[in-house]
């Protein structure tokens, strides 16, 4: 009696055995066929019981189950792509069927990728970030993932979230730069990129291309300390913004994009004397970015030092003779004398004193507006749009007896306002 009862317990293991076996190669068919839900169903039968087969067919069931999950990739849920990934990682701790399963996790973090990236399209930028966390811990740390994670966690307005994953960045020393490898194309004359060394050489030498180069992209390190600082701001915690910057400037000294995020910091802290300290430090180190001097040029307005801002502007147009903005500001910068020195007119009586002080005043005037014209001229010349120097130059013209330029200019006007309408 007690052989038949084991016998037939026997058999009943046999038949499970052969049971799930049968199951598990109905989902890996189903997978084939592309009827993941499916496989899914098939797989769901056999999920508490697939680990009493033999480590191969334990394998195969991960695989089936991670593909199942991936199904198409693009439009996958979150909760499927981590269920792949999961399974596919499962098959790697195996050990059975290594190379299949990487090559799956690969899939699922190409996958989580492509999703963010619709999903950021469509302003989901909290689920992009999960997904791209997710991509970032299956990508063998890949901090580049990260980034785009913290990233879209400030698009989405989780700011502790971006600080945690800002703050992992910087652990990890992140720096985000990369070499590009360009050549000329030898036919139509365009700069291209590689997407690595080895094709760009094999290019040069057959003849396509030409002139080799390795161009390597600024440091994010600077961008990442500037979030940081603009998150603890918009916190309402400036000492922690200042001690975020201190700590990224303690690894990175001499980096001009972290200089330039700390004078961003003191800008929006509103401690625009320390602003300007950090930017001229920045001029000295960097003395051929026009930008640089432009902003200078606005910091020493703000602080009503307008000799040293017209300065520095002229400096900024000195580099670039095409930025438009330092023109109109230096143009701004005159006609403020101007306007104080009608309101000094405005004041004066008629009695013979005032009234010679008067017509000094005028002629002073009229050479400070005459100095005002060759600016606003090329601000209108390198920005038609500016309807407002227009506008300023025409009642200038008008000023210095010159009706004919301004009724020319009121012509531009009308067009400009025309096509702005």
């Amino acid at each position: 009696m007690k052989k038949t009862i084991l016998s037939l317990l026997f058999m009943c293991f046999v038949i499970t055995t052969y049971a799930q076996k049968r199951e598990i190669r109905n989902a890996e068919d189903a997978v084939e066929d592309k009827a993941f839900d499916e496989a899914k169903s098939l797989l769901k039968q056999v999920e508490n019981s697939y680990t009493n087969e033999n480590e191969k067919w334990q394998s195969t069931y991960l695989l089936t189950k991670g593909k199942a999950y991936l199904a198409n990739g693009l439009g996958s849920s979150f909760e499927d792509l981590k269920t792949a990934a999961e399974a596919f990682q499962q098959a790697i701790d195996l050990g059975e069927d290594v190379e299949e399963a990487q090559q799956g996790l690969d899939e699922v973090r190409a996958a989580l990728v492509n999703n963010a990236v619709e999903d950021q399209k469509k302003q989901k930028n909290l689920i992009a970030a999960d997904k791209l966390y997710k991509a970032y811990e299956l990508g063998k740390q890949d901090t580049l993932y990260l980034y785009y994670a913290a990233s879209s966690a400030v698009n989405g307005k989780d700011y502790d979230r971006a600080l945690k994953y800002y703050k992992q960045l910087l652990d990890l020393n992140y720096d985000g730069s990369q070499v590009l490898y360009q050549a000329t194309n030898t036919e139509t004359g365009v700069v291209e990129t590689f997407g690595n060394k080895t094709l760009r050489d094999a290019s040069v030498k057959s003849g396509s291309h030409k002139a080799p180069k390795d161009e390597k992209t600024p440091s994010k390190t600077g961008e990442i300390a500037r979030n940081i600082s603009l998150i603890y701001i918009e916190q309402d915690k400036p000492k922690k913004a200042i001690e975020a910057m201190k700590r990224a400037k303690e690894e990175n000294p001499e980096d001009i994009a972290l200089m330039q995020a700390e004078a961003d910091l003191y800008y929006n802290m509103g401690d625009i004397q320390k602003y300007n300290e950090v930017m001229s430090t920045i001029a000295e180190k960097n003395p051929n970015d026009p930008i640089v001097f432009y902003n200078l040029g606005v910091s020493a307005e703000k602080l009503e030092d307008f000799d040293k801002a017209r300065k520095m502007y002229q400096k900024a147009i000195d580099l670039d003779p095409e930025m438009a903005n330092a023109y109109n500001n230096i143009a701004s910068i005159i006609l403020k004398k101007d306007r104080e020195i009608t309101e000094e007119m405005n004041k004066l009586g008629m009695s013979p004193a005032e009234t010679k002080k008067y017509d000094k005043l005028k002629a002073e005037k009229i050479e400070i507006l005459k100095d005002a014209i060759p600016y606003l001229k090329k601000t209108i010349e390198l920005d038609s749009s500016n309807i407002n120097a227009m506008k300023y130059l025409k009642s200038i013209y008008y000023q210095t007896q010159e009706n004919d330029k301004a009724e020319a200019l009121d012509k531009l006007i009308k067009e400009a306002e025309s096509k702005q309408e």
